[in-house]
């Protein structure tokens, strides 16, 4: 950040009267001083230092890398003999922006105080004996073996592997250092409705955390005027909250599918009569940690009085299982679990279709399950995407025909087992990450609508006897 003339002139006094020091601690000081006159509101610690996480959620340009590269270039400088971890989304984002960037930590720190930087490595090393260390969270299980006594998470809200990756570098903060209060750590994001990025807001996780909000305008005299005059374009828009102003929107209103979409079944409402029950399952193409779980969603077919055919979600999981454990729960589920209850209005039953993804794994799963008497299907959804698949059901949700159990104990909330599936679906493909859930149920409606069993407009009184006919002639297609 540039000085202004005052403040160079503060500077200039400052290196004047200490210019006998040796030139590493002369530049050091310098460099906190420097810091210290130009460093905005956002950018500083709590001065009572009582945290353990420091979360900077801010808009583009408001100063995250600058801000960190002094926390952490700081703590390496002053502490000898220290290690730290600088963490981002991939290998070339730690090189390009945390190491190499304009205010990176090879533009930050004095270069009288660095010894070496293996660019292959990605390490930074002090001449006091301080290493500075990146890995990409795009590869969790790097973490494994390595421990620092500190930690900077840029762009957290960008992982891929958001979870692992987070979990994963906690178990390395474990280094002591008498001179270091607290291991702490520094994350700096534009945000995004992730589950973990809303969990560290609310302090539910990361310890605690010391949160501080920026916009892009907080740092306007560091910037170019056509920048902002660009960012009059997304002004009022969800894309200019979250972008420019740094703001975690709704996680169940931003993606393509709306939480107030969903009806809400209520939890003293007896069960539906079901018609049909389909699992469908999303098996993880490997048993690593990095990769994403397994999932499964379980959906049922009733008549509604009000919207005709409808769907309500029985039940939904997602974990990591390995073959033969996903093998053996698939089964078992097929053959013990009933879904919906026995009342006056009908009765519960079994799942009718495991339906499952021929993809990776789940293409050997489902010829030995074919095997084992358990109707599987696989389904192929083509050369259609994500966003693709989700686009193409989301209008059945949107007229109403798809229910989530209330909340037994906490009326107006869906089920606490159903809360991870709406976060998941109505927050995609904003969130990035984990969306097993999206592939769940984009499946499940699909074949469900071209087998049909469901479509989008209620058929009037005079149509039902010829439905209640056509509908013997409905089929769970392999593929759609």
């Amino acid at each position: 950040m540039a000085l202004n003339p005052q403040q160079e002139k503060l500077l200039a006094a400052f290196a004047l009267q200490n210019k006998h020091w040796p030139k590493d601690q002369l530049d050091l000081a310098l460099w906190r001083v420097r810091w210290e006159l130009t460093a905005l509101e956002h950018q500083r610690e709590p001065e009572d230092g009582e945290y353990d996480t420091m979360l900077m959620l801010a808009g583009r340009g408001a100063g995250k890398t600058y801000t960190a590269s002094n926390w952490v270039g700081q703590r390496a400088a002053l502490y000898g003999g220290t290690r730290w971890l600088v963490t981002a989304p991939t290998s070339n984002d730690i090189r390009a922006t945390c190491f190499e960037g304009d205010s990176g930590l090879l533009n930050i720190i004095p270069n009288s105080l660095i010894d070496t930087y293996n660019k292959s490595l990605f390490e930074i090393h002090l001449k006091n004996g301080s290493i500075i260390q990146g890995i990409p969270g795009s590869e969790p299980e790097r973490y494994r073996g390595k421990q620092f006594h500190g930690a900077w998470f840029d762009e957290l809200a960008a992982f891929d592997y958001l979870d692992d990756a987070w979990d994963q570098a906690q178990f390395t903060l474990r280094l002591r250092d008498p001179r270091i209060p607290r291991v702490q750590q520094i994350v700096t994001t534009t945000p995004k409705p992730r589950e973990l990025i809303v969990d560290l807001n609310e302090g539910k996780v990361g310890g605690d955390v010391y949160v501080v909000n920026a916009s892009s305008y907080a740092n306007r005299a560091n910037l170019s005027d056509s920048f902002f005059k660009a960012l009059e374009t997304y002004e009022g828009t969800d894309l200019g909250k979250q972008e420019i102003y740094g703001a975690i929107l709704d996680p169940e209103d931003a993606g393509i599918v709306k939480r107030r979409w969903f009806k809400m079944w209520p939890a003293q409402k007896p069960s539906p009569e079901l018609e049909y029950v389909i699992a469908s399952y999303d098996p993880a193409t490997s048993e690593k940690t990095a990769n994403d779980p397994t999932a499964c969603g379980v959906f049922g077919i009733f008549e509604s009085p009000d919207i005709g055919t409808a769907i309500i979600l029985l039940d939904a999981w997602d974990t990591h299982l390995g073959y033969p454990e996903l093998r053996r729960k698939v089964i078992d589920d097929f053959k013990e679990v009933v879904y919906g209850a026995d009342n006056q209005f009908g009765k519960g039953r079994k799942a009718d279709l495991i339906l499952m993804e021929d993809k990776s794994a789940g293409i050997s799963l489902i010829q030995e399950l074919q095997g084992s008497g358990v109707p599987v299907r696989g389904y192929n959804p083509g050369r259609a995407d994500k966003v693709q698949r989700l686009n193409i059901v989301a209008p059945l949700i949107a007229k109403g025909k798809v229910y989530i159990p209330e909340d037994p104990d906490v009326p107006g909330e869906v089920a606490p087992w159903a809360k991870r599936f709406i976060r998941q679906v109505c927050s995609f493909p904003e969130s990035g990450g984990h969306d097993d859930y999206v592939d769940v149920l984009s499946q499940a409606l699909r074949v469900l609508r071209d087998s049909g069993w469901i479509q989008l407009d209620f058929l009037p009184a005079r149509d039902i006897e010829y439905a209640d006919e056509n509908r013997k002639q409905r089929y769970n297609p392999y593929a759609v």
